[in-house]
C-alpha cells in the first residue's frame, strides 16, 4: 500500500519526527494503537473497536502522548469474538478508573470539554465525603461512650466545695451541658449508675441547677416545669423554648376564602402552606419577600397574624349563628374576630376587657376584620354578672404567667415569681366563676364556658378547674379538638377531679405550637353548689358566685385599684355606623347608655332573676359602656 501524506490532526494529537509517516497513536499509558503506517498489521484485518475508540482524541482516558523511543509495539488483533469482548470489558474498566483520577486530570478534561457534568459530580463527591465523615464521627462518639460505660466509668457527683466554688467561678456552657448529659444518663439508669449513698433527689437538684444556669431560668420555675415531664422530655421542652414557633395567620372568612388569600400572598412572594387538616382557616408562613404584617391584604382585614394555639379555644367554643356570646378577656381581639367570623356577623358578641388601653387594640382589630355584631366594653370580668347575663357561650382566655410562650417572651424565665403564680391563680378562679354565672344553663344551643391559658402550670389550670367544679353545677366535657394531651388528674402527691382529663394540654416540643391549656365546661344548672357552705358571689352577682380573696402587696393593690377604678376609665368612640347602639337598644330596650358623656350616676341594682334573663326591668340601668 502506498504511503500517503498525513492528514491534519487535532491539536491534542502529537506526531513522530518522520513527517512522511502517519501519526503513531498511543494511549496515556504508552500503549500503541497502530503501527504508524496508516494501516493495520497486514492490511487485511479490520481494526478492533479498541483501536477505533483510541483514535478519537476526545475519548476517555486523557490526551494522547508520543510513544517512547524503543518501545513501539504493534497492537494485538483479537483472534476470536470472546477475546474481543474480554478486551472491551478491560477497556471499560480502564475508562471507569480514568474517571476517578486525581483533580489534575479532571481539570484537563474540563478544559477539553470532555464532560459537562464533572463540576456537579465533584460537588456530589464532596457531599458524600462529608456525610461519611459525619457518620464516622457519630459512630466513634457512640463507641467511645460504650467503651466508657464498659470500662465502668462513673459520674462523680461534685463535692460541696466544688459547688461553692462554682458560685464564684461559673462553669463554661460546654462544661454545664456535658454535666447535664451525665446526670441524665445516671437518672435513666439510676440503680446502676448512682454513687453509693446518693439519692435521686440529689441528682435532680443538680440537674435543675444546671438547667437553670444553661437556659437562663430562675431555679423555682425550672424545677416546676421539669416536674411536669420525664427527665428526657423535660430537656426537649427546654430546648424547644429556645427556638421560635412557626409563623401562622388566620384567613378572615368574613372577607375572603383561604384559597384566594393564599394565592394573593403567593403572588406577593410569600411562601406558605395550609396549616393542618384540623384548621380550615390557618396558613403557615415559611418565608416572605414582603412584611406579612403590612400587606394590602392584611390592612384590608383579609387575615390576622395569630398563633396556631390561639385557634384552639375558639374552635372548642363552637360559636353558632344568632347566639349571644361573651369574650370576657378579649384583648387584643384576635379571638373575638374569630368568633365573629364563626357567627357570620349574626347574633351578638360582647368583647370585654378590663384595660382601657388594651381595649383600643380590640376595637381596631374588630374594625379591620369587618365584625358588625360586636359590642366592646370595659369591665372587670370578676364583676361582669352584675352587668348582664344569660349568655349562650362564654370564652375566658384568662391572664396567666405565660409559661407556654417562653419562646416569644424570654423575659418570663427570670421575671416571674412564685407569688405571681398564686395571685394569678386566684384571679383565674374568680374570672371562671364569674363566666359560669354569666352563662345560662337553660340555653337551647349553648350553656358552654371555655377556659384557656397560655400557661402549662397546674396551679393555673387543673387546680382552677378542680376549684370551680366543686362550687358550680358544671361538668368538664371533651373539647372536640383532634390533638393535645389529656390534662392531669394526678401529679406527684396531688389529685384532681377525674373529669379534668377531658381538658387538653399543648406543648411546644410535641406539637410545635405555643404551650396552651384548653378546657370546655357545660353548665347544667344555674345557681351555686353547696350554697350553705360557700361565701357570696365572686363577681358581686346575687344568687351565685364565690368571693375569692386575692392577696396583693401594697403596691400591687394600689395598681389594681387604679386599673379597676371605673371613674378613671377614659372613653373613646368607635364608628360602627350605629350598630352597637342599635344592638344595645334591641337587647335592652329600657337601657340608658352613656356613649360620649360621663358615667351614669343613677344606677339601680338588678335583681337575681333580672340578671339571668335577657331583658332587665324598666327600673334597671346599665352602669357604663365604653365604645
Amino acid at each position: 500500500m502506498g504511503k500517503t501524506k498525513a492528514k491534519k490532526r487535532p491539536q491534542a494529537q502529537l506526531f513522530d519526527d518522520d513527517d512522511d509517516k502517519a501519526p503513531l497513536l498511543v494511549d496515556k499509558h504508552g500503549k500503541p494503537v497502530n503501527d504508524g503506517n496508516g494501516s493495520d498489521d497486514d492490511g487485511s484485518a479490520p481494526p478492533t473497536k479498541k483501536a477505533k475508540k483510541a483514535a478519537n482524541p476526545l475519548s476517555a482516558g486523557g490526551l494522547f502522548k508520543r510513544a517512547p523511543a524503543g518501545k513501539k509495539k504493534r497492537p494485538e488483533i483479537a483472534d476470536s469474538d470472546d477475546e474481543e469482548e474480554e478486551e472491551e470489558e478491560n477497556e471499560n474498566e480502564n475508562d471507569s478508573d480514568n474517571m476517578n483520577d486525581d483533580d489534575d486530570d479532571d481539570d484537563d478534561n474540563d478544559e477539553m470539554g470532555t464532560d459537562e457534568f464533572l463540576p456537579e459530580m465533584k460537588i456530589e463527591r464532596k457531599a458524600r465525603a462529608l456525610d461519611a465523615l459525619a457518620r464516622s464521627e457519630a459512630e466513634a462518639s457512640k463507641a467511645e461512650l460504650a467503651d466508657a460505660h464498659a470500662a465502668g466509668e462513673q459520674f462523680v457527683y461534685p463535692s460541696p466545695e466544688e459547688l461553692e466554688h462554682e458560685k464564684q467561678v461559673p462553669l463554661s456552657r460546654e462544661a454545664i451541658h456535658s454535666r447535664i448529659q451525665e446526670v441524665v444518663r445516671v437518672l435513666n439508669n439510676f440503680a446502676m449508675e448512682r454513687e453509693e449513698g446518693r439519692k435521686r433527689k440529689d441528682y435532680l437538684d443538680l440537674l435543675v441547677h444546671d438547667l437553670a444556669s444553661y437556659y437562663g431560668y430562675v431555679d423555682w420555675l425550672c424545677e416546676r416545669l421539669l416536674s411536669l415531664f420525664s427527665v428526657p422530655e423535660g430537656l426537649e421542652f427546654f430546648e424547644a423554648n429556645e427556638s421560635p414557633r412557626p409563623l401562622t395567620l388566620r384567613a378572615n372568612t368574613l372577607k375572603t376564602r383561604r384559597r384566594d388569600l393564599a394565592q394573593a400572598l403567593i403572588r406577593r412572594g410569600v411562601n406558605l402552606d395550609p396549616l393542618e387538616k384540623w384548621s380550615k382557616v390557618g396558613l403557615q408562613v415559611y418565608d416572605s419577600q414582603v412584611p406579612v404584617g403590612a400587606t394590602p391584604e392584611y390592612l384590608a382585614g383579609h387575615y390576622m397574624l395569630q398563633s396556631a394555639s390561639s385557634f384552639l379555644p375558639v374552635m372548642a367554643l363552637g360559636a353558632r349563628e344568632n347566639e349571644r356570646i361573651l369574650d370576657m378577656c378579649s384583648a387584643p381581639g384576635g379571638k373575638s374576630a374569630y368568633i365573629a367570623a364563626d357567627m357570620k356577623n349574626t347574633g351578638t358578641l360582647i368583647a370585654n376587657d378590663v384595660s382601657p388601653i388594651r381595649i383600643k387594640a380590640v376595637a381596631a382589630n374588630l374594625h379591620r376584620s369587618g365584625a358588625r355584631n360586636t359590642i366592646v366594653t370595659v369591665y372587670d370580668g370578676r364583676k361582669f354578672p352584675s352587668v348582664m347575663g344569660g349568655f349562650d357561650r362564654v370564652l375566658v382566655d384568662a391572664p396567666c404567667t405565660g409559661t407556654g410562650v417562653i419562646s416569644r417572651d424570654p423575659s418570663i424565665k427570670m421575671q416571674k415569681r412564685e407569688t405571681d403564680v398564686r395571685r394569678l391563680a386566684c384571679l383565674q378562679r374568680a374570672l371562671l366563676l364569674s363566666a359560669i354565672d354569666s352563662v345560662d344553663a337553660h340555653s337551647a344551643t349553648g350553656g358552654v364556658v371555655v377556659y384557656s391559658t397560655c400557661s402549662i402550670l397546674p396551679e393555673e389550670n387543673e387546680e382552677v378547674l378542680n376549684y370551680v367544679v366543686s362550687r358550680r353545677h358544671v361538668r368538664i366535657v371533651p373539647t372536640g379538638l383532634a390533638f393535645g394531651r389529656p390534662a392531669f388528674t394526678r401529679l406527684r402527691n396531688k389529685r384532681w377531679h377525674p373529669s379534668i382529663r377531658n381538658a387538653i394540654r399543648v406543648y411546644p416540643h410535641t406539637h410545635n405550637m405555643d404551650g396552651f391549656f384548653v378546657a370546655k365546661l357545660q353548665k347544667y344548672e344555674n345557681g351555686v353548689k353547696n350554697a350553705s357552705n360557700t361565701p357570696a358571689s365572686a363577681g358581686g352577682a346575687r344568687g351565685g358566685g364565690d368571693d375569692v380573696d386575692i392577696e396583693l402587696s401594697d403596691n400591687e393593690e394600689q395598681d389594681e385599684e387604679e386599673d379597676l377604678d371605673m371613674d378613671k376609665i377614659q372613653q373613646f368612640e368607635v364608628d360602627t355606623d350605629g350598630a352597637p347602639q342599635a344592638l344595645l337598644k334591641f337587647l335592652y330596650p329600657n337601657l340608658s347608655i352613656s356613649l360620649s358623656g360621663g358615667r351614669e350616676t343613677n344606677r339601680d341594682s338588678l335583681s337575681s332573676g333580672e340578671r339571668t334573663g335577657r331583658s332587665p326591668s324598666s327600673k334597671s340601668r346599665w352602669p357604663y359602656v365604653s365604645l
